[in-house]
């Protein structure tokens, strides 16, 4: 007969602990006796995540937590997508929105048919065909309303102060009974297997647990160190190795999207919040040190710094296990892959859903354990993909930095991806995968990837035909724009957060 897990313990808090603990107290409150978090004030979170994707509005869903007050208390904004400047040649710029793109032709994906009439027309439009990222640039938002309609499928996420979504969950945590203990971890207890029997504090306190979740960020202090779980590094595709954080005052009216603008060793983040803005510079050390990476972000700030930029020194790559034994990392621990896509707190919601599909008894089957890391292992490369497509597709020349990424050898997988489209403009779409066709739909053509010919199916399609099925198509995506409200405005009036002079 199964033991079931009576007792969880959370190592380290910050956004990845706090919203385990959240989900746990809600979905598994009947199924454990205790969830204890230990984190100490010592230790300070990274933080500079402060975008996200739509897989977010889930999460707080299934939380009940209610829109307004959470955007209220954390000083957030909606995001619509995010804008690139510079990136796959200099002086380029292009929306890689959420939501899909266009509608269906019948049984052909949309962009099969907009391909043939934009392979042909130098200024054809993709952002026209698409919702969020009309209303972005026009600074516009609301959420879906109505029915048959694109106004009824607007897609969203958030930008919001990561620090203060850690200190919401952490009261919404406390109410449904998880215990927090204020402490350094010391030393991590073995037992005879090798499974992990408790945490020693400062203080020679003992915290003892049946599952681990280790969320003490890039040290993983219970998966890497203690358990001896290696990591697979990814920086030969992913090169970019610091960051520098800061935010500043904000000058306008926040934009509902994020905007990365490339430079010549990496790339600068601008996220605005209702009270601030975040900025922020991704850098690779090999090709640019970081005194030049700092001047190079406090020039280009819209506003006044208001704090000194932070470096933060990280690792792209992951773990070769993310659950061993007793132990199961989520967050930083588990791996990192860069903030480009906004997709660190997508793979800490997805660490966390899997582990309460696959959540165990004190006997660990390992057929749990090697499904979950599976899942999350195809994850993560799904991702990783995503992100290198970024960086190797384009023209840009105008540095080594830019040159090595070039250069580089990429995955097999992406590989035979970008052969797809451009040989004929095809999109595989695997089932689960995190980026849909339209996501990497806006990453290739707006990088500069191009077709060598459309879709054969297509040619059959009468061109007046399509071309009107088009205009139509555009016709109506732009009257849903002119009927949302500006993006301040529906902030002003829904959830404005209270900010002191």
């Amino acid at each position: 007969m199964s033991q079931k897990i009576r007792h969880v313990v959370i190592a380290g808090g910050g956004t990845a602990g706090w919203m385990t603990a959240a989900w746990f107290a809600r979905l598994l409150k009947d199924d454990v006796d205790t969830i204890t978090l230990v984190e100490s004030e010592e230790i300070s979170t990274i933080g500079v995540g402060e975008a996200t994707t739509p897989y977010i509005r889930v999460f707080n869903q299934v939380l009940d937590i209610d829109e307004h007050a959470f955007l209220k208390s954390t000083y957030g904004t909606y995001k619509l997508g995010i804008e690139f400047v510079d990136w796959g040649a200099i002086n380029n710029r292009y929306v890689h929105p959420f939501g899909p793109f266009g509608r269906e032709f019948g049984a052909l994906p949309f962009h099969s048919v907009w391909l043939r009439h934009a392979l042909s027309d130098r200024n054809a439009s993709l952002d026209a065909y698409n919702l969020q990222a009309l209303a972005a640039k026009a600074g516009k938002f609301m959420p879906p309303a109505g029915a048959n309609s694109p106004l009824a499928e607007i897609s969203y996420a958030y930008h919001f102060d990561a620090s203060h979504y850690a200190a919401f969950l952490r009261q919404m945590s406390e109410a449904e009974g998880v215990r927090r203990v204020e402490g350094r971890i010391e030393h991590v207890d073995l037992d005879e297997r090798g499974f992990i029997s408790g945490l020693r504090l400062n203080g020679e306190r003992l915290i003892e647990g049946d599952l681990f979740i280790d969320c003490t960020g890039f040290r993983s202090l219970l998966l890497g160190e203690a358990l001896g779980v290696g990591f697979e590094d990814w920086s030969r595709w992913l090169p970019c190795d610091r960051a520098l954080a800061v935010p500043s005052r904000s000058t306008e009216p926040p934009v509902p999207y994020t905007r990365s603008t490339a430079h010549s060793a990496g790339w600068r983040w601008r996220i605005p919040l209702q009270h601030r803005v975040g900025n922020g510079s991704v850098f690779c050390s090999q090709f640019m040190d970081e005194e030049t990476a700092r001047e190079n972000l406090l020039a280009n700030l819209d506003g006044e710094p208001l704090a000194e930029p932070r470096a933060i020194r990280f690792q792209t790559g992951r773990r070769q296990k993310f659950w061993e034994k007793n132990c199961v990392a989520i967050g930083l621990s588990s791996g990192f892959l860069e903030p480009l896509e906004s997709t660190s707190i997508m793979l800490i919601q997805n660490g966390i859903a899997r582990l309460q599909y696959l959540f165990p008894d004190r006997d660990f089957h390992q057929a749990d354990i090697d499904t979950y890391n599976a899942d999350l292992t195809r994850e993560y490369e799904e991702v990783r993909d995503f992100l290198i497509l970024h960086y190797y597709v384009g023209s840009r020349c105008d540095s080594d930095f830019w040159r090595y990424c070039r250069d580089m050898s990429v995955p097999d997988a992406l590989t035979q991806r970008l052969n797809l489209f451009r040989s004929r403009g095809r999109i595989p779409q695997e089932r689960g995968e995190q980026f849909r066709t339209g996501n990497w739909l806006a990453v290739m053509w707006g990088q500069g990837l191009r077709p060598a010919a459309p879709d054969p199916l297509v040619l059959s399609i009468p061109e007046e035909r399509s071309e009107t099925w088009l205009r139509q198509t555009r016709d109506v995506i732009a009257a849903c724009r002119d009927r949302m409200p500006p993006h301040e405005d529906y902030i002003r009036h829904f959830c404005a957060a209270t900010i002191s002079a």
